[in-house]
């Protein structure tokens, strides 16, 4: 068996595996614009004794905003074996290899989307997002609101969608860095449509990305940066109240305050997990987190278990300066650790998803009650949100 990047010669292989596994087929106009954008750097196989695929992923090189700061991340996906060789350990073989990968190409963080959660916590990965889905009967939708600004429908220019959902993804744990390829290839389709909103200065400073068809007005992407954005956009998705019974909200963030706005809160709503997370290397993360500092420097003796990960494993000494600047040393004592976890627990942690003290109650931190409190005034308080399907 043999581990290495694709090269161009192997795209059919790939996309016969991907097809098989997946149960989809290509187009032939598809296929080959996908050989145009195939980066074969970017895909990892194992290779058979006579040379034939029988196991690949892709890494696909991305930054994702940390509390306001683009981190370096890589994301996982299009894990397939073929049947005949799948419980031989091949996925194992490449996600271990992946890791090495990552960390030695300097990214921090690794997100997928997993077929399985079990399967991935196995490997160091853990779930960090949930989003909501509302269905809202067309009765029910918030009153018509009359705004400054404007809305203007099929707005297709990728800079000034890119604008707003930058401003509106920093303020999230988890978000991707869209590219302008990324735009054009996954985000904005033929059969969509767009809506931006213009301040009276002309700032766009919100969008929809919907689809009305069947007597329902899917809404796959509801990004505002204030009250007013959020009120125009809300008006005009309650001007098709004549078209549609009911609209949908595909993906909006956990912590969305809808139904409190809702005169009658009783609609169909969904809180879904989607996706996980993995600390790639976790002292150049630390020292790149956005601590809160405390006026004075402090640290803390953290124990660290992450066996396919080996330099994340042992004992670490994290000193965070009075301003919030942290460094990260390993240190050779197993003792007096005033923290334990697993590397899972530690990315739900600082990525935000699971406070310190919620996960010291859960029993998956351990230590110091006083350590764990300090942490906890240190780690800022942030919401986990992923658009992104990859």
């Amino acid at each position: 068996m043999e581990i290495r990047t694709l090269k161009a010669e192997d795209f059919d292989a790939m996309i016969r595996l991907g097809e098989y596994a997946f149960q989809y087929r290509m187009s032939a106009e598809d296929k080959e614009n996908a050989r145009k954008r195939f980066s074969p750097e970017n895909t990892w196989g194992i290779f058979g004794e006579e040379g034939e695929l029988s196991a690949k992923l892709v890494l696909l090189p991305v930054d994702i905003f940390v509390y306001g700061r683009k981190i370096p991340m890589a994301g996982i996906g299009g894990v397939a074996t073929w049947p005949e060789y799948r419980r031989q350990g091949l996925v194992n073989q490449l996600l271990t290899h992946s890791l090495k990968v990552m960390n030695e190409s300097g990214k921090l963080l690794s997100l997928l989307h997993p077929f399985s959660f079990p399967f991935y916590r196995k490997y160091g990965w853990e779930m960090f997002s949930d989003y909501k889905k509302y269905v809202i009967p067309t009765d029910k939708l918030p009153a018509k609101e009359m705004t400054d600004g404007t809305v203007r429908r099929d707005i297709t220019d990728i800079a000034i969608l890119n604008q707003v959902y930058e401003a509106y993804a920093s303020g999230f744990n988890g978000m991707m860095v869209r590219s302008e390829e990324r735009w054009k290839h996954s985000i904005l389709d033929d059969e969509g449509h767009t809506a931006v909103y213009y301040s009276p200065s002309g700032e766009p400073q919100g969008y929809l990305l919907y689809k009305a068809e069947k007597k329902e007005l899917l809404v796959e992407e509801f990004v505002w940066l204030n009250e007013e954005s959020r009120r125009a956009l809300w008006t005009f998705i309650c001007n098709h109240d004549s078209m549609v019974t009911q609209t949908v909200l595909a993906q909006m963030p956990a912590n969305d305050g809808l139904t409190y706005m809702l005169a009658d809160p009783r609609i169909t709503q969904e809180l879904s997990p989607f996706g996980m997370a993995r600390i790639v290397n976790a002292a150049g993360f630390v020292q790149e987190f956005a601590f809160q500092g405390s006026g004075e420097e402090q640290s803390w003796t953290v124990q660290i278990k992450d066996p396919h990960a080996p330099w994340n494993e042992g004992n670490w000494q994290w000193t965070l300066s009075a301003e919030g600047k942290a460094s990260a040393t390993k240190t050779a004592s197993d003792e007096n650790t005033q923290i334990q976890c697993d590397i899972q627990t530690l990315a739900a942690m600082m990525l935000g998803y699971k406070r310190p003290m919620e996960l010291w109650k859960l029993g998956r931190l351990n230590g110091e009650a006083e350590a764990i409190t300090r942490l906890e005034q240190a780690i800022p308080v942030g919401q986990t949100f992923l658009l992104d399907y990859f």
